[in-house]
């Protein structure tokens, strides 16, 4: 009967220890996902390149513009915006391949960082705005 304890306290552990690390590694994905994607346009600290690039760092136009994030991302944009009173007119690239639970990790990343204290996205909100995205 020991012998049975031991070996369900080791897989519990074994399991305890491979969950963690899968949950750490999701959470700080939203962060690994702007360094690879966004961060070489609007830097690192999510202040843009003036006067070409907008910020995301305590951008009025992530609230503003909420619900047309996640197409922004998935398939980029053309045209003049303003952000913080700035205007920019500077074609972005999307990112087609990015799930929707990239996506909305990537967006909750920048709503809580750079600066930014916005209201986080769901799953099924994410879903939900990249189903209503304009064709293109």
């Amino acid at each position: 009967m020991r012998k049975n304890n031991l070996v369900v306290i080791a897989l519990g552990a074994f399991a305890l220890t491979t969950l963690t690390q899968c949950f750490t590694n999701k959470k700080d994905e939203g962060k690994r996902l702007y360094e690879q994607h966004c961060q070489s346009c609007h830097m690192e600290d999510g202040s843009g390149l003036k006067g070409l690039i907008p910020p995301l760092a305590q951008a009025d136009y992530l609230q503003t513009h909420r619900d047309e994030l996640p197409c922004i991302i998935r398939h980029g944009m053309e045209g003049s915006i303003v952000v913080n009173g700035v205007e920019y007119n500077k074609e972005m690239p999307g990112v087609e391949s990015m799930r929707d639970d990239q996506m909305t990790n990537l967006l909750n990343y920048i709503q809580t960082n750079l600066g930014n204290n916005n209201q986080r996205y769901t799953m099924p909100e994410v879903e939900e705005l990249l189903q209503a995205c304009p064709k293109r």
